[in-house]
This record gives C-alpha cells, structure tokens and sequence, in this order.
C-alpha cells in the first residue's frame, strides 16, 4: 500500500513553505566561506537581539529542566501594561504564524473563505488551504492592499480576512483611517486578521484597539521576531477580545512557547532605547538603499518596513549572481513577483555590499 493513499488529500496539495536560504546551506553550495556571506533575505534584525531579551534568557537558561509557564503568565502581564489591555485578551504564539494557524482551528473549514491581498504573505493562503477553506485573492492597488475591493470580495462564505500593514513582501503601509473604515463596513461573520509584524517600524502605526473595545471581531498580531531580533526563539502574539482570546488559547498546544522565549519577550519589552535605536538606523537604512538603487536606475516600492522591494528584470537571475557574491536576497517568483527581489535592510556596511552586488550585476547585465 502507498502511504499517499492513507493522506487526505488536502494534504497533498498542501504547498510548502520556502523560506529565505540560510547562510551556511549556500556556503556549502558555493563553497564559500560562511563568515563571507550576509543574509538580507528573511527580514532579520541586522543589529541582533536586544540586549535585555539576551540578559534574561541567559537567566531562563540555568531552569532548563522546567517546563515553561503554559500560560505565560508573566508576558501576557507585560504585554497587557504595554497595550491598555485585559491579560485575558492575549495569545501567545510560536511565533505570530502559529497564531495565524490557531485562527484556521477556529474558524475555518470546507466551504468557507477566507479573503487576502496578492501578493501578501502567503501563510495566510497556507492556513486557509491547510483547513480546506478557499483562499480568496485580492490584487494589490499598487503596493498596498485595495480594502475596497476586498470589501466587494467578501460573501457570506467568507470567515476571515487577512490585512498586513506594511504589507509583505511590499513594504507599503495603509493609513489608520482606511484600516478602521475597512474594519467597520465588515458584516458581522467576518473576522478581520490584522498582521501589525513590522509596526515597530513605523513611527506612528495604526492602532486597531478601538475597533476591539468597540466588540468587533478583530485580532491583531504581532512578533518578536523582527525588531527585537529574537527570530530563533520564535515568539509571537495576538490580541483580540477576551472572548476572541480565549477560542485561541483553546486550541492552542500545551507549552507551545519554550521558557528562554518567554522569558527573552519580557526582556525585551523593557528595552526600549533598543528598539528606538533599531528604528532609527532602519530608517537611515532605507535610505541609504533607496539613494543606492535611484543611482543605479532601480525601481523600488515605498516602504515603512525594514525591507525594500527592488524591481531588477530577471529577479532569479539576479539572486544567483548576488548569491554568488556571497549576497542572499529573496527571490519573488512564488510571490508572483519574477521581476523583484525583497531585500532586508542591513547595517551600513551590508547595504552598501548588496549595492556593489547590484551594480556589478548592472554591469555585466543589463535589465
């Protein structure tokens, strides 16, 4: 007997995930040294952990024999200090994609919809397929999502719609106003998924609060993966109603989220001055590629996250040749995108080389 006649069929024709090549995978490939390779594919903090988060899971470390706090009690405290919130009103994640999986448990099965820009972070199409539901793509108005049309999008099948702001992989932000009209012209059966991961890097970004003191059913999430540079832990959250809340912490597996996470997202909440210098240098970043690419000819998507979308011709072309040079970029074909590379902002000195990566590339071929 075959093993795939025992699978569901849904299984089957799961796509899977492709995340950004690691360095030594390609330094094995290449046979490059992996001290010579810079990694601007997946959105990392180039500046690395925040200092607190690093001091308190040196701490968490020395009770490696617990078991973690299934609760996390002590996070969903310091998190509710930071929002104005109930305790009660937040999940706890490994990481915000298991939050987007927890919302699939809930609310999703055959025959529902769930309605999604295109391209935008394509585990909000896994997550409805994984549960047999339709994803529902909606072409993005530009660079950001077009909430009128997945306004029109939404029928009585549709259970959840998702929004990021900055979108990924663009890096474009929709205002607050949009957002919470987009929200509230919502019939009643529609939960609005709001993927806040790169908020940390906007100067004033949206604030969907009112929406969930208003009763609506709004969840918002976000990570500790990119500006508090804790990606390995693997920490996320969401916060929504109590009642909203407490349908996710019901499916949610036992000690989901490891104790050394837990105890670094604590730390790292407290570390304020980090977070302020990580946005600071990000925006000087962005600049710094933005002037990069204007001088070369490149076009670029606006963006209010810490990375840029880069308009090159042939984006597989162009990977290979950085990744030869011991850059790794994000290729953007299984976005849709074959003409586009994602690129991470970096420190100084890493922007600057995927620039002479760039225009090395520019030279010896021409879009």
């Amino acid at each position: 007997m075959r093993l795939e006649s025992l699978v569901k069929p849904g299984v089957l024709a799961q796509p899977v995930y492709e995340p950004g090549r690691p360095i030594e995978d390609v330094a094995r490939e290449l046979g490059i040294d992996p001290a010579g390779i810079i990694k601007l594919a997946s959105n990392e903090n180039p500046l690395g952990p925040s200092p607190r988060a690093l001091d308190a899971a040196r701490e968490a470390l020395l009770h490696g024999e617990l078991y973690p706090d299934g609760a996390c009690f002590a996070l969903r405290q310091k998190l509710a200090q930071a929002y104005g919130l109930s305790p009660a009103q937040f999940v706890v994640g490994n990481g915000s994609n298991e939050i987007l999986e927890l919302l699939g448990h809930v609310l999703l099965g055959p025959g529902d919809e769930a309605v999604m820009g295109a391209p935008a972070f394509v585990v909000y199409k896994l997550v409805a397929m994984l549960f047999g539901a339709k994803p529902v793509e909606v072409p993005l108005d530009g660079f950001r999502h077009d909430l009128k049309a997945m306004a029109r999008a939404v029928t009585p099948r549709t259970k959840i719609v998702f929004v990021a702001s900055p979108n990924n992989p663009t890096g474009t932000p929709n205002g607050e106003a949009e957002i919470l009209d987009f929200a509230r012209s919502l019939p009643e059966h529609v939960v609005l998924a709001y993927d806040e991961a790169y908020a940390e890097y906007q100067d004033n970004p949206p604030d969907l609060r009112p929406l969930i003191r208003e009763g609506r059913p709004v969840v918002c999430l976000r990570t500790f993966s990119k500006i508090y540079g804790l990606a390995s832990l693997r920490v996320g959250y969401g916060y929504a109603a109590e009642e909203f809340a407490a349908l996710l912490n019901r499916v949610r597996q036992p000690f989901n989220v490891n104790a050394i996470g837990q105890a670094a997202a604590v730390g790292a909440l407290d570390d304020r001055a980090f977070v302020e210098r990580c946005r600071r240098e990000n925006r000087a970043g962005l600049g710094q590629l933005q002037a990069g690419l204007d001088s070369l000819g490149l076009a670029w998507a606006p963006s209010t996250a810490n990375f840029l979308l880069v308009k090159v011709g042939d984006g597989a072309g162009w990977f290979e040749a950085l990744q030869r040079r011991g850059v790794i970029v994000r290729p953007l074909k299984p976005y849709k995108l074959p003409e586009w590379l994602r690129i991470t902002v970096g420190t100084r000195e890493q922007n600057e080389r995927v620039l002479e990566g760039l225009r090395e590339q520019a030279a010896e071929k021409p879009r």
